[in-house]
């Protein structure tokens, strides 16, 4: 089976629910919750079903730059669907499905790099798995911060939106955020653990930027979790830190994957 079908249909389905949660919360209404999970949960049925296609191949794992971003995106809608089961996150959905819609079209038409395929024991995917779920999470936790930020500045010049009004209140959206940050960083502790156990050098020539990069991201990170239990860090400085950490992190792995594979070459 081409995976070219459940590409299209998977960004045809996260465009239309995209637009169906913006009408109506533009509308100041409530999306239908079950409504919109099943349009979501169908778009990542499809897009797991173009990932599987794309990505597994005879040679062995063939994770690209524009497949391993439709794979995160993946991830970080489904922990967020997953999420909504617990806690109200759906307006994450909002800034998250359109990404979804671009990566899955950008993996399945723009040309792969040079990127030879992995073919490596259970140790190495279990590292790869980590640091996708970790990705996710502290993805979630930047549109969280985001979503924060412009809540504070419409709350505090008294004209707030639609959107907004539909919004948790600050306390509960910025509790939100460091749940968010604390089990990113645990998963990116563990996947920079995986990578030193399981990984033969983490410094060799194709693998220091991201080591380097993901250490200071995990710096960054856990000097952010220390400062709000020790001295209450909050509000607009949190979120500088959060968006520093990601920053750091994207750097480490979008940024070193597309230097290597469409301008090394390697």
């Amino acid at each position: 089976m081409h995976p070219l079908l459940p590409s299209l249909a998977a960004a045809a389905l996260y465009a239309g629910a995209t637009v169906y949660q913006g009408l109506r919360l533009a509308k100041r209404e409530t999306p239908n919750r079950p409504l919109l999970a099943l349009l979501v949960l169908v778009a990542l049925l499809c897009h797991g079903s173009s990932l599987f296609l794309q990505l597994n191949a005879s040679a062995g794992l063939t994770l690209d730059f524009f497949s391993a971003a439709s794979l995160i995106a993946y991830a970080v809608i489904l922990l967020t669907l997953l999420a909504c089961l617990r806690i109200p996150v759906e307006n994450l959905l909002l800034v998250l499905l359109p990404v979804g819609c671009l990566t899955v079209l950008l993996a399945q038409f723009l040309p792969t790099g040079t990127l030879s395929p992995i073919n490596e024991g259970p140790g190495i995917l279990a590292h790869i798995l980590l640091s996708i779920l970790a990705y996710g999470l502290l993805t979630m936790a930047v549109f969280q911060a985001l979503l924060l930020l412009l809540q504070d500045h419409q709350l505090k010049h008294k004209h707030p939106s639609g959107l907004i009004k539909n919004f948790p209140p600050l306390q509960t959206m910025e509790s939100l955020l460091f749940g968010f940050l604390w089990a990113g960083w645990g998963l990116l502790s563990l996947s920079l653990l995986s990578g030193w156990l399981f990984v033969d050098n983490l410094f060799a020539q194709h693998l220091a930027h991201k080591t380097i990069l993901s250490c200071f991201a995990w710096v960054v990170f856990a000097v952010l979790l220390w400062g709000r239990h020790q001295l209450g860090w909050r509000g607009h400085k949190a979120i500088r830190w959060t968006l520093a950490g990601f920053c750091l992190l994207m750097l480490a792995y979008f940024g070193s994957k597309l230097v290597r594979e469409f301008i090394l070459h390697i």
